[in-house]
């Protein structure tokens, strides 16, 4: 949903990132220095039940980590490899996130609540993983009322309100959300199956017998 917002978000940053271009330092360095702090203040704060402080420095390791695009816009440096990166990394940040939150919330002994976290964790993945290998196979998959940047903004405002003592507020989003996410993996495969049917047209290279290692079974 906040896809739509992103060509204005880049027009904001593009200065920015220029100013951070100059400094030398690459795309891929901000997506790992941003990764690292995320997972930082996840992990370490987190656990020990300080979820406001570690909202925020996970807010500010999350804002730095937006830069990324923007630096490797005005410096030419866009690569499949940076993107790939990206994405990797996001997948890194986010189960750090909801790791925390499930470590915190066990040790508060509030262990219904950690689970819901899990499942947040997990869902969240499902999420990603969907429309990632539905790509693969040649579909369009860019539906889902719960992607990556809403998640992230609830759980994250829930949780610095949470730590401000806001009573129930961290439970009501994690349940929201593991709801949410129960959709989105929902609406996406829905989205597959529609394009799946024969005669759908989409998917062909599949479908028609085009050539396509199979995957490894574990």
């Amino acid at each position: 949903m906040l896809n739509k917002i992103r060509p204005a978000l880049g027009r904001v940053l593009t200065p920015v990132g220029q100013a951070v271009a100059r400094t030398g330092v690459s795309p891929n360095a901000i997506t790992v220095i941003g990764t690292v702090g995320v997972a930082a203040g996840a992990l370490v704060l987190f656990p020990r039940g300080e979820f406001f402080w570690g909202t925020m420095v996970i807010t500010a390791f999350v804002l730095f980590d937006m830069l990324d695009g923007a630096v490797a816009r005005v410096t030419g440096k866009i690569s499949a490899f940076g993107a790939f990166l990206d994405s990797t990394m996001d997948r890194v940040a986010d189960a750090a996130i909801f790791a925390g939150l499930m470590i915190g919330l066990y040790r508060g002994d509030q262990e219904p609540l950690a689970g819901v976290a899990l499942y947040c964790l997990v869902s969240g993945v499902v999420v990603s993983y969907a429309k990632a290998r539905a790509e693969g196979l040649g579909y369009t998959c860019d539906v889902g009322i719960a992607e990556r940047a809403e998640r992230l903004i609830v759980v994250l405002v829930a949780a610095g309100f949470d730590g401000l003592g806001v009573p129930y507020i961290l439970a009501v989003a994690l349940w929201g959300l593991a709801v949410l996410s129960t959709v989105t993996v929902g609406q996406r495969f829905a989205a597959v199956y529609a394009q799946a049917r024969p005669g759908a047209g989409a998917g062909n290279g599949v479908r028609n017998g085009a050539e396509k290692t199979p995957e490894p079974r574990p």
